[in-house]
């Protein structure tokens, strides 16, 4: 809204000192960052209260991990804090009429409700299940339908088309046109390639009309698989203290390297990128982003005062994946998100070899002592094809080195973009 405001009031001539400094991204962004920390830490305390006042805490099952029983009853639900304190700034200085904030407000509330709904079934009804997974998936499904019919529609989400051109000498040379915008594509950026760029049409075995719309019915499945996988691999990792809230904020700070990037002209052609002209205000809420996991780290680092539940782990993973699409950087995911997608399949081999053992010797096995990975490394004594660690780990060791391996795989995600 602040934003609107000095934007009207310098198209009407109104000159006070300051009133430029709102069209920066750069500004804004600080503004945002510091604000959601502010409201992070503000409204924390008094949440948590809350909620120890109604004892709204978390069920624990015993799993004979060290210091497990000591986090019964701690309050969770705590991704309405990070909720509240990513759309109280971007409210207040984002350019709330960019279609990318438009998405991004709207996948943060969808998944954050569903997420709260799956965390109140579990509190307040007392079900461990919660929320039935296949009502998860659909909503994630719709939300990925939404997003990819956007952009589809939209002709706010084009880039700078680039020309490949033969030189003299025969090498290829690419000559960007400021002019031209391609809206509607379904290109990508590819890590490790010489041109950089992918295009889902590629995988259509249609031609003409049909492979155009085919293309699109492509893409559209790929969005809706990353935003399901990020939602539920975000989810899988929130199983320690600090753990998804740091790897988050890491995500997030370099999405929002990623967005600016792409979204000034400048930078753009010199790394020879996608120049994605109204992606720079995505580098806005993901400072406020940022700002509210550091804000809320200030109560979850270990040993945490509140969890923030699928409420928040639903919604953090969502807007991750929904930035990846946005700016085109989605295949960079695996790399990036190194840590969710080694979480993720820790568990679907865990279960997908204890039920081939079941069914083979009638007695499961394991590959890891305890999955989701992060529990391997706290657990001892368990028979299994991976045993290092001989030892259980602490859990704030655990975190901390998770933490240093996401802040590798981030910068390597960030050379991918001169390594080709």
């Amino acid at each position: 809204m602040l934003y609107q405001l000095f934007e009207y009031l310098r198209e009407n001539n109104f000159d006070f000192p300051g009133i430029g400094l709102m069209k920066y991204i750069s500004f804004r962004s600080i503004l945002c960052s510091i604000l959601a920390i502010i409201t992070s830490m503000f409204i924390g305390k008094k949440i948590i209260f809350f909620l120890q006042k109604k004892q709204i805490g978390e069920e624990i099952r015993e799993l004979g991990l060290e210091g497990q029983l000591q986090k019964k009853g701690t309050p969770t639900m705590g991704g309405i804090i990070i909720i509240i304190s990513v759309l109280v700034p971007i409210i207040l200085f984002g350019d709330l009429s960019n279609v990318n904030i438009q998405l991004l407000i709207l996948s943060t509330i969808w998944l954050g409700f569903i997420g709260f709904v799956d965390d109140y079934i579990k509190v307040f009804k007392h079900d461990k299940q919660g929320l039935a997974g296949k009502y998860k998936i659909i909503g994630q499904v719709v939300l990925g339908l939404i997003v990819g019919l956007t952009m589809f529609f939209s002709n706010q989400l084009g880039f700078r088309e680039q020309i490949v051109k033969k030189t003299v000498t025969g090498e290829t040379e690419i000559v960007a046109q400021n002019n031209i915008n391609i809206s509607n594509s379904t290109r990508t950026t590819i890590p490790f390639v010489k041109n950089n760029e992918f295009d889902y049409k590629w995988l259509s075995p249609f031609g003409g009309m049909a492979g155009e719309y085919f293309k699109w019915f492509i893409y559209i499945l790929v969005i809706i698989f990353v935003i399901t996988a990020c939602s539920n691999g975000t989810n899988l990792t929130d199983g320690m203290d600090g753990l998804a809230t740091g790897i988050s904020a890491i995500v997030g700070a370099t999405l929002g390297i990623l967005a600016y990037l792409s979204g000034h002209i400048g930078y753009a052609e010199y790394l020879n990128i996608m120049y994605i002209p109204n992606s720079g205000e995505i580098t806005v809420y993901l400072s406020a982003l940022i700002g509210a996991l550091l804000g809320f780290l200030w109560y979850n680092s270990y040993p945490s005062q509140i969890f923030m539940g699928d409420t928040g782990s639903l919604a953090l993973g969502g807007i991750i994946g929904v930035c990846a699409i946005l700016i085109r950087k989605e295949l960079l995911l695996p790399i990036l998100c190194g840590i969710f997608f080694v979480e993720s399949l820790s568990v679907i081999i865990q279960r997908t070899y204890f039920k081939y053992t079941k069914k083979k010797y009638g007695e499961g096995r394991r590959v890891f002592k305890m999955a989701p990975l992060h529990h391997h490394f706290q657990k001892e004594g368990i028979p299994a094809l991976i045993t290092r660690p001989k030892i259980a780990l602490p859990e704030a060791k655990i975190v901390t080195r998770f933490w240093i391996i996401s802040i590798l795989l981030a910068v390597i995600t960030i050379i991918t973009l001169k390594i080709r």
